[in-house]
């Protein structure tokens, strides 16, 4: 069966609910070929390193990848191993942190790495439980991290993996589901080189995004991204920008700094310390540190 269109992937997957041998051959070659003709060179796809892999599919979650470049090498340089992320103040990840937005993430980063040195001696679960049991960490990550580190071969979905599986083989559908999606994740894994495949998958996806309507709208899942320009995740972010450049800033500065009505600030400013990112001494604020509780 040659030159199989996405009208006829998905006709034949639908007619018998499952892949024969030759259609999934064929889309194999599809995606393997076009990811061998076009290379995409990434810093955090030429280690094994899960510590790397982890900074980079947290930094990668909503960010754009060229950002991501610049960040993850600054990141590395700051905090090279999972042990000096540990240890460090987390007002230097933050300030390390700033312009990839999303701060929540940093944290969760840290607690990571802490978690991994107090508990695993430094040495990363190599397990998908193991993996998604450590702070921020959910199923999609536990995964990536478990594949591209340890060459684990389990399922996973991401906006360009879902692109690609609606593209072939739900050809004309709306609103579907990744429950519906994840079946042929697991038929289709290359379970000798999970790694490289996903790779692949998320390049073609990519392609396919900016070469046609973007199929992935066509998942049920699909939400547009918020704007950040006047959002609350802007004001969070100027918030603890202030905060690490002034240790001790008092919620009435701060209101006066920021154009915003003055409960939006305080409502913020509760949050971040409930989040862990602050800690009120006194009148100021400053960014928690391991001595204080998170």
């Amino acid at each position: 069966m040659r030159g199989l269109s996405p009208e006829q992937f998905t006709e034949s997957y639908h007619r018998n609910n499952s892949l024969d041998t030759s259609v999934l051959q064929q889309f194999h070659d599809i995606i393997y070929s076009y990811y061998h003709a076009n290379p995409r060179p990434m810093p955090w796809r030429e280690t094994d390193d899960p510590y790397r892999i982890l900074v980079s599919e947290i930094m990668l979650q909503q960010t754009q990848v060229e950002r991501v470049k610049i960040k993850y090498a600054e990141f590395l340089t700051a905090f090279p191993t999972v042990y000096e992320l540990a240890t460090a103040p987390l007002s230097n990840v933050l300030q390390v942190w700033q312009g990839l937005g999303y701060n929540r993430r940093a944290i969760f980063l840290k607690r990571c790495s802490e978690e991994i040195v107090s508990f695993y001696g430094g040495h990363f679960p190599r397990s998908v439980a193991e993996l998604q049991s450590l702070p921020g960490i959910g199923p999609y990550t536990a995964r990536a991290v478990a594949a591209f580190a340890f060459g684990i071969a389990e399922p996973l979905i991401e906006t360009n993996i879902r692109t690609v599986f609606i593209h072939f083989f739900f050809h004309g559908r709306e609103k579907v589901s990744d429950g519906e999606i994840m079946p042929l994740v697991a038929a289709t894994l290359d379970q000798g080189n999970p790694r490289e495949w996903y790779y692949a998958l998320m390049d073609y996806g990519g392609m396919l995004k900016q070469t046609q309507p973007n199929p992935g709208r066509r998942s049920q899942h699909h939400t547009q991204q918020s704007r950040f320009e006047g959002s609350n995740r802007q004001l969070r972010s100027c918030i603890l920008r202030e905060v690490l450049a002034q240790t001790g800033i008092t919620l009435q500065k701060l209101q006066l700094m920021l154009p915003v009505l003055p409960e939006a600030v305080e409502r913020n400013l509760d949050a971040l310390q409930r989040e862990g990112f602050l800690v009120k001494r006194g009148r100021g604020y400053r960014i928690a540190d391991s001595s204080d509780s998170l």
